[in-house]
C-alpha cells in the first residue's frame, strides 16, 4: 500500500442527528483510507477551503504518520445536551452514565427562558454532586453574556463554566472581569489566524481543544502548550473515526483535569463502525489505533445524493490543493 491516502476510494458519507445541532440535522463528511486505517474529513460547510485544509491534515496524520504515546488509557468525557426541551434533556443526561453534563444555550435570540428550563432539567438529573458547563457559542455580547451568565448559574446550582460566551478575545476577557464562573475559549483558539500565538490566558480559565480543525493531535498539543490552561478535549461532530483522533489528543495531554467533551456519538442515529465510542460510565478508552469501520455500515450510510457526493469531492480535490 502506499504511503499516501487512497483519494480515489473516499467515501461520502450522510448521518441523520437526532436532533438539530449547530444548525443541521444530517452530518456529512468524507472518509479515507491509508496505510495506518482510515481518517475523516468533515469540515462544516461555512468553512473555507483554508480552514477546511487543517481538518484534512488530521485525517491524513491519522493514516499516515499515527499518533504520540497515550499518557492515560481512557477519558473521562461529558454528555451532550442539544436544545431541546427541559423533559428530553432530563433523559439525557440520566442515561448517560456520565457526572458532567455540557449543556447547549443560546440557541435563538429569546432562547434565555428556555436555557434556564433546560439547565435547571439536567441539574436535577445529575444531582447536586454532577457538574454543569454550557456553550453560548459566541453568541452573547458582553452585557448579556454577564446578565445570562449569572442567571444560569443559579438555575444550575453552579456553573463549572461557560464556554465561549462571545466572539473575541477582548469580549472574553471583559466578562471573565465580571462574573465568577470560569470562562472557557473555543472559537477564539481554533478559528484564530495563528492558534499558537492567541493570548487567551488572560481573557479564559480553560482551552477547549479539537484537534480536527487544529490540524492533528501533534499541533493541538503545541496549542495546548502555547495556551498554558488547563485543557478540555472537545468533538467537532465527528463519526467514531474521526473521534478517534480527539481521543488520541486527550490521551496524549501532559494533565487532564476536566472530563472531555468527546460522548457525542449518540447524537447521530448511526454510525459507521460497528463498535461505536460510547461512554461507559462516564469514560472512553483510548484506541489502541484508527476505528476501521464496518463495510456494511459504510454502504448503508454512503451519501445518497449524487450532487452533494460531487461537492464533497470537489472539495476534497480543493483543499488537497492547499497541502
Amino acid at each position: 500500500m502506499s504511503d499516501q491516502p487512497n483519494w480515489e476510494a473516499a467515501v461520502v458519507y450522510a448521518i441523520p442527528l437526532r436532533n438539530r445541532f449547530r444548525g443541521i440535522t444530517v452530518r456529512e463528511g468524507v472518509l479515507l483510507e491509508g496505510p495506518l486505517g482510515w481518517g475523516e474529513f468533515c469540515p462544516f460547510p461555512e468553512y473555507d477551503d483554508r480552514e477546511a485544509a487543517n481538518w484534512l491534515a488530521t485525517a491524513v496524520e491519522q493514516i499516515t504518520i499515527g499518533w504520540p504515546e497515550p499518557r492515560r488509557e481512557r477519558i473521562p468525557v461529558n454528555c451532550t445536551v442539544p436544545a431541546v426541551d427541559p423533559e428530553r434533556a432530563h433523559a439525557i443526561v440520566a442515561g448517560s452514565g456520565c457526572r458532567t453534563a455540557k449543556v447547549k444555550v443560546a440557541d435563538h435570540l429569546d432562547s434565555l427562558p428556555e436555557d434556564l428550563d433546560r439547565v435547571a432539567a439536567v441539574r436535577d438529573a445529575l444531582g447536586p454532586g454532577g457538574a454543569i458547563r454550557v456553550d453560548a457559542n459566541a453568541v452573547w455580547d458582553v452585557d448579556t453574556a454577564v446578565s445570562h451568565i449569572g442567571r444560569i448559574d443559579r438555575a444550575a446550582g453552579g456553573l463549572e463554566y461557560v464556554e465561549q460566551p462571545c466572539r473575541s478575545i477582548e469580549e472574553l476577557a471583559a466578562v471573565r472581569r465580571r462574573v465568577d464562573v470560569r470562562i472557557a475559549a473555543d472559537e477564539s483558539i481554533r478559528r484564530a489566524e495563528d492558534p499558537l500565538r492567541v493570548a487567551v490566558a488572560g481573557a479564559a480559565d480553560i482551552a477547549v481543544l479539537k484537534c480536527t480543525p487544529l490540524g492533528g493531535v501533534r499541533r493541538a498539543l503545541r496549542v495546548a502548550e502555547a495556551a498554558g490552561l488547563p485543557c478540555v478535549v472537545s468533538s467537532a461532530l465527528e463519526t467514531s473515526i474521526g473521534l478517534g483522533a480527539q481521543l488520541a489528543l486527550a490521551a496524549a495531554l501532559p494533565d487532564l483535569e476536566f472530563a472531555c467533551g468527546l460522548g457525542t456519538i449518540d447524537l447521530f442515529e448511526g454510525d459507521v463502525v460497528d463498535d461505536s465510542l460510547r461512554p461507559v460510565d462516564g469514560y472512553l478508552p483510548v484506541p489502541v489505533g484508527p476505528p476501521r469501520p464496518d463495510p456494511e455500515l459504510l454502504a448503508r450510510l454512503r451519501h445518497p445524493d449524487p450532487e452533494r457526493e460531487r461537492w464533497w469531492r470537489a472539495r476534497l480535490d480543493r483543499v488537497r490543493s492547499l497541502m
